[in-house]
């Protein structure tokens, strides 16, 4: 089975109210990551009716995705599809699946649009079981325990977090004896 990680920005914490603001994803094929299997953009955010989503300035200030950026980006109903096709017939992994797959299923709900992964794994409840004494889980930290380093500028944009993700998810899976 083929494993895609995956990571959104997002607008805020809420995926019913809040938006997507960047898509970043690569494929896992046995136990290698191939980066010329991977998915990466911007998403201009919008709501229901297709009204744009101004970006917070304390969301800003997390991934550096300002309106700007996202001014002529394609909208979720327009990516949406494109990454479900992406996707398609693979297990999803990403840090914290919780929010990003709840940010996922409340926009392919509100498009009509079907999220079904084959399986959906998080690196959060791997690094648990990995790292049990460890007080913090986040990506930051896992990062550091593993001895991974997110590329300048990386951090907290999707294509960055989603490369460390991945090599996160293939060393843990080493460390608890479980084939990738």
């Amino acid at each position: 089975m083929n494993v895609v990680v995956f990571d959104l920005e997002t607008t805020g914490l809420s995926p019913e109210k809040d938006g997507i603001v960047e898509i970043g994803a690569v494929r896992i094929v046995g136990n290698r990551i191939d980066e010329t299997l991977k998915y990466e953009t911007l998403v201009r955010p919008t709501t229901a009716t297709g009204e744009t989503i101004r970006i917070p300035w304390y969301a800003e200030r997390v991934h550096g995705i300002s309106d700007a950026m996202v001014r002529s980006a394609p909208t979720i109903d327009e990516v949406l599809p494109e990454f479900l096709e992406f996707v398609a017939g693979d297990a999803v992994v990403a840090h914290n699946i919780g929010f990003d797959g709840g940010f996922m299923r409340a926009n392919a709900r509100r498009l009509g649009l079907n999220w079904s992964p084959a399986a959906e794994l998080c690196t959060v409840q791997l690094s648990r079981r990995a790292f049990p004494r460890e007080r913090s889980h986040n990506l930051t930290m896992l990062a550091e325990r593993l001895g991974l380093e997110f590329a300048p500028g990386g951090r907290h944009r999707s294509y960055g977090d989603v490369q460390v993700t991945a090599q996160a998810y293939l060393q843990l899976l080493q460390r608890l004896g479980q084939p990738a």
